[in-house]
């Protein structure tokens, strides 16, 4: 079985509609929080900035939430700009959810994968794992790994997900020989 893993290469861009230029991306550039007091209550915000005029906006992570009811690391990590916590904070899909946008993975992503899978036996068995939960369409990533059509790929693919619906957790799947 041959292994091949999708890794995230940068954060994904927010599909997000500017308020002042109108444009629909935003980045959260150096990955920043603001965390705001009001006696014991906390705000705490991921701060994005638009692409296109530089304008940051804010996406609520947390509000008017008691000091008391978070994790003191947790805490220290919004104060400090903790790298993994914004990756983590961004990739929530209840905050997307809430904050009404959706994440663009267009370039964010690799599939490291053996160049060796010709050398193999037909059918060729591969486990495809996500290391970070990166959408992808199985057809796709496939076809764009083997350089099969995606016609191609439906004749000769058997996958235990649908290979036209995007997943992000792993799946499995088996290429048989060509004619």
């Amino acid at each position: 079985m041959l292994p091949w893993v999708v890794r995230r290469t940068r954060l994904p861009l927010v599909s997000l509609r500017c308020v002042d230029c109108r444009s629909a991306s935003a980045t959260t550039g150096e990955g920043r929080f603001r965390v705001n007091a009001n006696r014991k209550l906390l705000d705490v915000w991921l701060l994005v900035r638009c692409v296109s005029c530089d304008r940051t906006s804010k996406l609520t992570v947390y509000e008017r939430t008691p000091v008391s009811s978070f994790d003191p690391a947790e805490l220290h990590g919004y104060r400090v700009n903790d790298p993994e916590l914004v990756a983590s904070t961004l990739l929530d899909p209840l905050l997307a959810r809430r904050s009404h946008f959706t994440l663009d993975w267009t370039g964010a992503w690799r599939l490291d994968a053996p160049e060796a899978y010709l050398d193999q036996e037909w059918p060729v068995q591969v486990e495809v794992t996500f290391a970070d939960p990166v959408p992808v369409r199985p057809e796709r990533l496939i076809a764009h790994r083997l350089g099969l059509s995606r016609q191609e790929v439906l004749r000769r693919v058997k996958c235990d997900v649908p290979l036209r619906r995007p997943t992000s957790a792993g799946f499995t799947f088996i290429v048989t020989a060509g004619e």
